[in-house]
């Protein structure tokens, strides 16, 4: 079993939680100091840090939504002077202002350290040459990899996202052995593989480390089969430090999350409180070592669900469940709440499409219309009618069963949906 901190991320759950509560306790004396917003939450709240006196006391604290970072844009809740600040990272900001963190070298030094975890987990060693296809930039992806790469000792070509037959060139030539990009770019990468006649023999690829968007267990099993990898998945968000929260090991039964580094919480999206372990419901992350930005109960909008259950793997930290979707990625249809990621199991599930579809949402009248377009092979495309008209009647009715949702199936040739070099585009909702 391969660990980077081994120490760290095996600690018995008592001193995990010693540690945790201390590391709070000065967190919040931090923020409560150093950040006038949080200041004024927490006396809103009647709270000063003294009444903080370990995690027990976690729920006493106020949340903190994408929303407060952008109204507080662009350093409004930085804890340290501009000086101190070393690196400035920023969302892409396409819808309303874009939310700032910024990282003190000790932030920086904390990251690689976490990010050589990740990639620890999912099987990169020092030996292993690691393409990183996520993009580069003010999105954290690029350089988080990156840095934990190098801390990691392995090498590292940061090609970064895009021009994909030169991506399948540089794999061969320079041979990969782990490919870090988002999901649905590495099964775009596949496909190119396949149209460049490239034997899969002459990769050198092992692993996949796979993030930035949510995914199922079928995509999974599609990019292991088509690239002949381990697909391991892992997560991050910038607001919290970026990738490097948690990971998957090969047992892929959960992302295991740094708690000596950030505490967890799984609350009701609609009420916020707190729910017990197992329970599906928001996912909640309090920052407990950064510097720059602590952020203190932020609202992810990620559902999933925790278990504190010891892996097999020997790792001590909860582990998350996948992301189910998100409470502001979710549509509702007719009054029914639909998650992408439910029609992509359905699609692949069927196993006669690509993996490659799109939801248009439209109103006719004062009435919702869901129409789903989906790939389909150029074997199958070229086939006749009444298979392929069987094949929708299918899905329709899969869709039906599953979500209790009418929609319209659209089959349509390869390549017609637009392929993502980032996070793939799988909703057009024209109601808006």
């Amino acid at each position: 079993m391969m660990y980077w901190n081994r120490p760290s991320e095996c600690m018995g759950r008592e001193t995990l939680r010693e540690l945790q509560s201390q590391r709070l306790v000065k967190t919040v004396e931090r923020v409560y100091y150093n950040v006038p917003y949080y200041r004024s939450l927490m006396q809103e709240r009647g709270i000063v840090p003294e009444d903080i006196k370990g995690i027990e006391d976690l729920s006493k604290l106020p949340f903190t939504t994408k929303d407060d970072l952008r109204n507080n844009y662009p350093y409004g809740l930085f804890a340290v002077p501009l000086s101190e600040i070393v690196r400035i990272h920023a969302s892409s900001g396409t819808t309303g202002k874009p939310t700032v963190v910024g990282y003190t070298r000790g932030d920086i030094t904390t990251w690689s350290e976490l990010m050589a975890r990740t990639l620890a987990c999912g099987g990169a060693t020092k030996d292993s040459v690691i393409q990183i296809a996520y993009g580069y930039g003010l999105f954290t992806g690029g350089l988080g990899v990156h840095y934990g790469a190098e801390r990691l000792g392995a090498s590292v070509i940061p090609i970064s996202g895009g021009n994909t037959k030169r991506q399948v060139m540089l794999m061969r030539d320079f041979g990969t052995t782990v490919l870090a990009c988002t999901p649905s770019y590495a099964l775009h990468i596949a496909e190119v593989l396949e149209e460049m006649i490239i034997p899969r023999e002459e990769l050198k690829l092992k692993y996949g480390i796979f993030g930035a968007e949510p995914w199922t267990e079928e995509l999974r099993q599609e990019i292991e089969e088509k690239l002949r990898i381990t697909a391991i998945d892992i997560y991050g968000l910038s607001e919290i430090i970026g990738p490097g929260v948690a990971s998957e090991c090969h047992y892929k039964d959960g992302l295991h999350i740094w708690e000596d580094h950030f505490i967890p919480e799984i609350v009701d999206p609609e009420t916020g409180e707190v729910l017990p372990e197992g329970s599906e419901g928001e996912l909640v992350f309090t920052t407990i070592t950064k510097e720059g930005i602590p952020v203190i109960r932020y609202r992810t909008r990620d559902i999933s669900k925790l278990t504190y259950e010891p892996c097999p793997c020997g790792r001590t930290h909860a582990r998350m469940h996948k992301v189910l979707g998100r409470t502001d990625d979710m549509i509702i249809i007719r009054g029914v709440n639909v998650f992408p990621s439910q029609i992509e199991s359905i699609l692949v599930n069927i196993g006669e499409t690509e993996p490659h579809y799109l939801l248009v949402i439209d109103r006719v009248g004062n009435m919702d219309s869901l129409e789903i377009w989906v790939e389909v092979s150029e074997n199958l495309f070229s086939d006749e009618v009444r298979k392929l008209e069987n094949l929708k009647q299918r899905i329709a009715n899969e869709i039906q069963c599953t979500l209790g949702l009418s929609a319209k199936v659209k089959l349509v040739e390869p390549k017609t949906i637009e392929r993502s070099q980032g996070k793939a585009i799988r909703v057009l909702d024209r109601r808006k």
